[in-house]
């Protein structure tokens, strides 16, 4: 399986079923400690529902899943003290200012006194929010929103950082930035587990995995996956059209 050296986060046949809907069918991966990996795929595909899986926020219906050695279902507390999950709409509150986000995210971790002020400056400056750690959150960019949502998750320095279209309707600028800021992250050893909508961040990870009707339907790195194609784009569109195309030949058959 790619990425399975030295492997940090492990899923392994994991399904998720609402009823008589199936979010998520047996898929399987595996994330290499320090690397970045994309999840790409179509709107309703079930990267969200297996992001949230591995984020401990929704116990699996069937598989195993664990991060650092740990069953994120049999050991919740300590899976999440090990990671830093950001949802496609992170809780910021509006009304208090970038200061009182970041305290407040601070407190929930028990980080106060000296260490919170080192954190503040680090990752207020890390995201460049610093001239703007009094402006309500309300009245932030997009792209400004996004990044205090980062420094809000990072501010209890998890070894895995878990993402959700963390760009989706960010301006092009902002977009390049955050990622820059991710790529710094990286480079300190963080692992990064991210979904995206956008095919060019999908080349900047080490591995992608494309999903598609609940399935995982390949695992590659983005130059082995476009081989033979002009682009990521290209290659992804193509294999899901093959998939589609399947189903409704199993269909007709049938």
């Amino acid at each position: 399986m790619p990425g399975s050296d030295n492997p940090i986060i492990r899923v392994e046949k994991v399904s998720l079923r609402f009823g008589a809907v199936t979010a998520v069918s047996e898929a399987s991966l595996s994330v290499a400690a320090g690397s970045m990996f994309g999840l790409v795929g179509s709107d309703g595909a079930g990267k969200t529902s297996l992001l949230r899986m591995i984020a401990t926020m929704i116990q699996p219906s069937a598989g195993t899943i664990t991060i650092d050695g740990l069953d994120v279902s049999t050991h919740r507390r300590q899976v999440r003290d090990r990671i830093g999950y950001m949802p496609q709409r992170f809780g910021l509150y509006q009304d208090l200012t970038v200061d009182e986000n970041l305290k407040f995210f601070m407190d929930i971790y028990g980080i106060r006194g000296t260490e919170a002020k080192l954190r503040r400056e680090r990752y207020l400056g890390f995201s460049h929010l610093l001239p703007f750690a009094h402006r309500p959150a309300g009245q932030l960019s997009g792209g400004m929103k996004q990044k205090l949502g980062l420094a809000s998750v990072l501010v209890h320095e998890p070894k895995v950082l878990i993402l959700d279209e963390p760009t989706n309707g960010v301006d092009p600028v902002s977009r390049r930035e955050f990622w820059d800021m991710l790529r710094v992250m990286q480079n300190d050893g963080m692992t990064i587990l991210t979904s995206t909508a956008y095919l060019d961040e999908g080349e900047q990870c080490d591995q992608v995995a494309i999903m598609h009707q609940a399935l995982i339907l390949e695992t590659a790195s983005p130059q082995a996956m476009r081989y033979g194609f002009p682009s990521l784009e290209e290659a992804v569109i193509s294999r899901i059209q093959e998939v589609d195309e399947e189903l409704r030949n199993d269909s007709f058959q049938r």
